[in-house]
């Protein structure tokens, strides 16, 4: 990818790129210093201003911090609530006739709960508050869900199959939870209007598959089945955002230490780095 010079307040003279360099780079000093171990490429400070970024779960200008000591927790939080969405989408598309979400639970408590609330509170520690709030958000979204689908642990869908509850009252219950989930995850997509358009799919993606399982939820039927077809919807939506959780994670992952090419993430417009590639292109066009 070209790279371009940059003139700003954070970095002064040098390019600036969509990923950092690996962890000892120089700007043209022809090669690598990976420290013995070529698995360890963090941001130093030598790369320029970044731009809005799904990578680093930046939804404005990435501020690079130069004493920083933790590597980018992005990509694992992202990993995480990606495996666990894309299994629990499955089977709630009824994938090869499978409905019990059953195996969600391993993944819910484990990989998209813990895994991903430790990257949230990784993502605190690096000064990312965006990553920090969303990451540690879907972790206890999914520490939650596993609670709800422990089988015979919580007893919280029992609780509304008493003789005095209504035949809808869990899918209702269960519905206010995902619509909660909707305006929370509606908050974060007004957060990514400025950065990518990989970073905004994410979320428009994930919000709409909240969306069509809360109404799933709150369209039950006389029978306390809730609307097989939204759900459904909701599922091809979770599907779709799982694997551009998954894009994003490979893009925070993948550099010239590791990979032939970079991941495009394709910036908005009217972002910072969309003006700044317009304004080099009318340059150009100028001086020809």
């Amino acid at each position: 990818m070209a790279t371009t010079t940059t003139h700003d307040g954070l970095n002064k003279d040098v390019a600036a790129q969509d990923h950092a360099p690996v962890n000892g780079a120089v700007n043209g000093a022809g090669g690598y210093n990976y420290g013995g171990n070529p698995l360890a490429h963090m941001n130093t400070g030598d790369s320029a201003r970044f731009p809005a970024f799904g990578g680093e779960f930046q939804p404005g200008l990435y501020r690079p911090t130069t004493e920083r000591k933790f590597a980018n927790p992005a990509p694992l939080g992202l990993s995480a609530f990606a495996l666990t969405t894309f299994v629990l989408s499955l089977i709630n598309i009824r994938n090869r006739g499978v409905i019990q979400p059953n195996i969600v639970v391993s993944l819910a408590f484990g990989y998209g709960g813990l895994v991903q609330l430790l990257a949230g509170m990784w993502e605190m520690a690096v000064g990312n508050t965006f990553g920090a709030t969303a990451l540690s958000s879907y972790g206890g979204f999914w520490i939650s869900i596993g609670i709800v689908l422990t089988p015979g642990g919580f007893d919280i869908g029992a609780a509304y199959k008493t003789s005095t509850s209504h035949v809808n009252d869990f899918n209702n219950a269960f519905g206010f939870f995902l619509a909660g989930w909707f305006i929370f995850t509606t908050i974060l997509l007004l957060c990514t209007l400025r950065s990518t358009v990989a970073f905004f799919l994410l979320f428009f993606t994930l919000d709409l598959a909240f969306l069509f399982l809360a109404v799933g939820h709150l369209q039950g039927d006389a029978k306390g089945n809730y609307n097989v077809s939204l759900v459904k919807a909701g599922g091809y939506f979770g599907l779709l955002a799982a694997f551009l959780a998954w894009y994003n994670a490979l893009a925070g992952i993948a550099d010239d230490s590791n990979s032939f090419f970079v991941i495009p993430v394709a910036h908005f417009p009217w972002s910072v780095k969309g003006r700044e590639r317009r304004a080099i292109g009318k340059t150009e066009r100028e001086t020809v």
